[in-house]
């Protein structure tokens, strides 16, 4: 594979769209939702400075923009509005709950919030703009485009004609977004990326996987999330393909008959998304995908096999990544699917291995890159970069000799437990071998006698310890990372992003060992 041009990536987001539109015909369809009016090039351009000169009569140059909508037409078209006026993207997670949305938009300096009437009534979301307006003006997108006049109109044309004497010049170093992380494991953190962060991610990816400019990408996944973002909204329309946007990866049984009506060739999910999915299309439904792109959760043997069985050999590729790098650090390809690995690492990043004392054969991960971010936001509103370019990652890895990435864990997903490191990780797959067809999640509790031990949470309702012990024997696998405690519940709780949320997992628990104590 050739080198990365890291010069390629230099460039906003607006210009870069500027570019793909020169590059495949102002006239080609590149954005539509479940309403099913696609729009074009000059049609996404022109929405984008209508709408940008409203906004931009209330915000100011550089500043930091709530935008509270769901993966669609309307938010597409605003965060390109935005853009076009300099104006900086500020992804809000409204799934995140009350204190984390407040908290979020105290980070970072919100003080003008962008929603729409339909999505807050259809998402029964009323609480949360309440309290959201103590913090910021909420505006009505409905409400500005009622405000659009005839020299609205006449000036998006002229722009649409010639878009770079009427966009605001942005340098690619500046930011391009505020991402706020899943909160997986704790509070979230506010991440800045720069124009040039996302831009490059899109070129590394297309240079990792070539896309072919006749498919069409499905997007179900949040565009306050970094996954939905630049996977399900930027990479299709920066690279010429068309994407379908849907406003909820929790819509199971409407998602898969859109997928077969919109032509989908390329569906973006997660393990626990696509697994659902699969139960519940027709045949007919989901094969005609070329692949599914699944990420923020591991992808389990299981539905691999599913979808293979009843869809044919659709490939899953599980990629890898995080809210600070753009998010694509690795991804499988169509052509070299290695399963149980998240893929190959993507052009142009470095990597570097600390060891993790107590885990041989892996180490935790850092990487450096022209994806990665410009840095943390600051209580005080500045930005913390990365010491050195490099993003501690959190994560511990393996690198096969051709960067092909396996991932063991987290390192705080890992117990010590008479003196022994255990990877939290395997004991949650050890029960998803005993019980596919269920969902499981696994957490550490402190122990007088052994230092920590596991709790395993599940769905399934007659879980016990005996058949797990029973695999790991089988196996060879460690007893250590079996599991003696089972709590079963309802449902796992998971995050807006399909993550597993092990904050609320860890109330649970500790709830649960309360009342038994």
């Amino acid at each position: 594979m050739p080198a990365f041009d890291s010069a390629q990536a230099q460039s906003s987001v607006f210009d870069a769209l500027l570019a793909a539109a020169r590059t495949h015909g102002l006239k080609k369809p590149i954005l539509e939702d479940q309403e099913r009016s696609p729009l074009s090039y000059l049609d996404l351009i022109r929405g984008a400075f209508a709408l940008g000169r409203k906004i931009s009569g209330f915000t100011k140059k550089g500043e930091r923009v709530g935008v509270m909508l769901p993966s669609s037409v309307g938010g597409v078209v605003t965060f390109f509005a935005l853009h076009a006026f300099g104006r900086i993207p500020t992804m809000l997670n409204f799934t995140a709950g009350i204190r984390n949305l407040k908290a979020a938009c105290d980070l970072a300096g919100v003080r003008t919030v962008l929603t729409s009437h339909r999505f807050v009534e259809q998402g029964k979301l009323h609480d949360l703009i309440d309290a959201l307006e103590d913090k910021a003006h909420v505006v009505y997108l409905e409400d500005v485009r009622k405000t659009v006049g005839l020299a609205d109109k006449l000036f998006a044309a002229a722009a649409g004609a010639v878009p770079k004497q009427f966009r605001t010049y942005v340098s690619p170093s500046e930011p391009g977004v505020i991402l706020f992380t899943s909160g997986s494991f704790g509070a979230p953190r506010g991440v800045v990326l720069s124009n040039a962060n996302l831009v490059a991610n899109c070129r590394q990816i297309n240079q990792h996987i070539p896309l072919d400019t006749n498919w069409v990408f499905f997007n179900p996944l949040p565009i306050f999330h970094v996954f939905g973002l630049t996977g399900g909204a930027l990479l299709p329309i920066l690279t010429g393909l068309k994407t379908v946007q849907y406003p909820s990866p929790l819509h199971i049984k409407q998602i898969p008959p859109l997928v077969k009506d919109t032509k989908a060739n390329v569906l973006f999910a997660t393990d626990t998304f696509i697994n659902q999915y699969a139960r519940s299309a027709a045949a007919d439904e989901l094969s005609g995908l070329t692949f599914v792109v699944c990420g923020a959760e591991k992808v389990r043997e299981e539905t691999h096999n599913l979808i293979t069985e009843k869809f044919g050999p659709i490939p899953l590729l599980e990629g890898y990544g995080a809210t600070e790098c753009s998010p694509v650090i690795a991804v499988n390809k169509p052509g070299d699917n290695r399963r149980g690995t998240v893929g190959g690492l993507l052009p142009g990043i470095e990597t570097r291995l600390e060891p993790v004392q107590g885990i041989p054969g892996g180490g935790k991960l850092l990487v450096r890159g022209p994806n990665v971010m410009a840095g943390y936001l600051r209580p005080d509103g500045g930005i913390d970069p990365p010491e050195g370019g490099w993003h501690d990652t959190g994560d511990v890895v393996s690198l096969s000799d051709d960067n092909w990435i396996r991932i063991l864990g987290r390192v705080k997903r890992f117990a010590k437990i008479g003196g022994e490191m255990v990877s939290l990780t395997a004991a949650e797959d050890l029960a998803a071998a005993v019980w596919p067809d269920c969902r499981h999640a696994v957490v550490a509790l402190p122990d007088p006698k052994k230092g920590e031990r596991l709790v395993l949470v599940t769905d399934r309702r007659d879980a016990e310890p005996s058949p797990l012990l029973s695999h790991a024997q089988q196996i060879g696998a460690p007893e250590l990372a079996v599991p003696r405690k089972i709590i079963r519940v309802p449902e796992i709780p998971v995050l807006g992003t399909g993550k597993t949320d092990y904050v609320a997992l860890q109330r649970i628990v500790d709830a649960e060992i309360q009342r038994a104590a």
